[in-house]
């Protein structure tokens, strides 16, 4: 197994250990980083100082979330700051954040504030997976927004996941046309999806306590530059 390989073990371990069945965001990042996914850079902050430090090597605009396993809608404690472009910004925002989750999750266990280059915006994507019981991990894509929530304009395929699988993936949901370009939008870099759904599907296969993931979003530039997860959710099986 590559190095990467036994860090993601190693950091689902430490995550079993405490007890937990989901990733924190800094950890989520990190394991798919190490698959070679596209997540935004970031870093963990516990302290104002820290935060700014880490937005200067990131880059303005930058965003802040809470990072705890015991807070799961974090804009209901207000945990969430977007769109700060300089260090009294972040500050600011940093010290909001904990004085928000201090008074509307004072039990709340924080292991820090998540500082995090502000994902450009563009076509919004998504991919999960999930572990049957019966069929073994099978991964999903679809186009974000009304698309998935109220349209379930989505597309499967049990792992693992070829290339030619992958586009088909692409091809097959209804509005797939929108990945071509559409009304004057641009056509969309399918490539970097392909690989996106190619990588989570061999992240599934190989790590076997992992039981769901979700990219949701992906922002998906113009072709032939690439695409971004903007927030990612992984779960595992509890110790």
């Amino acid at each position: 197994m590559s190095t990467g390989g036994s860090r993601v073990k190693e950091i689902i371990k430490n995550a079993k250990d405490e007890g937990r069945n989901k990733l924190l965001e800094h950890e989520a990042y990190e394991v798919l980083s190490a698959y070679g996914l596209p997540v935004p850079k970031a870093g963990l902050a516990k302290d104002p100082d820290e935060a700014v430090k880490i937005a200067e090597s990131v880059g303005y605009p930058v965003v802040l979330k809470i990072v705890s396993p015991d807070i799961v809608h974090k804009s209901d404690v207000g945990g969430v700051k977007v769109g700060l472009s300089s260090s009294d910004e972040v500050v600011k925002a940093f010290n909001d954040i904990m004085n928000g989750v201090a008074k509307h999750a004072p039990k709340a266990r924080v292991a820090g504030i998540l500082v995090q280059e502000m994902v450009p915006e563009a076509l919004e994507v998504i991919v999960g997976t999930t572990r049957d019981p019966t069929f073994g991990p099978i991964v999903l894509f679809g186009l974000g927004g009304i698309f998935v929530e109220v349209l379930k304009d989505v597309s499967f395929r049990i792992t693992p996941v070829t290339k030619y699988d992958a586009e088909t993936m692409l091809s097959e949901i209804k509005a797939a046309k929108i990945l071509e370009g559409y009304r004057g939008m641009p056509p969309r870099d399918k490539e970097a999806l392909v690989d996106i759904i190619i990588k989570i599907s061999k992240f599934m296969e190989e790590q076997e306590d992992v039981t769901d993931v979700d990219l949701n979003p992906i922002m998906v530039f113009e072709e032939g530059k690439g695409a971004k997860i903007a927030d990612a959710r992984i779960l595992i099986k509890p110790s």
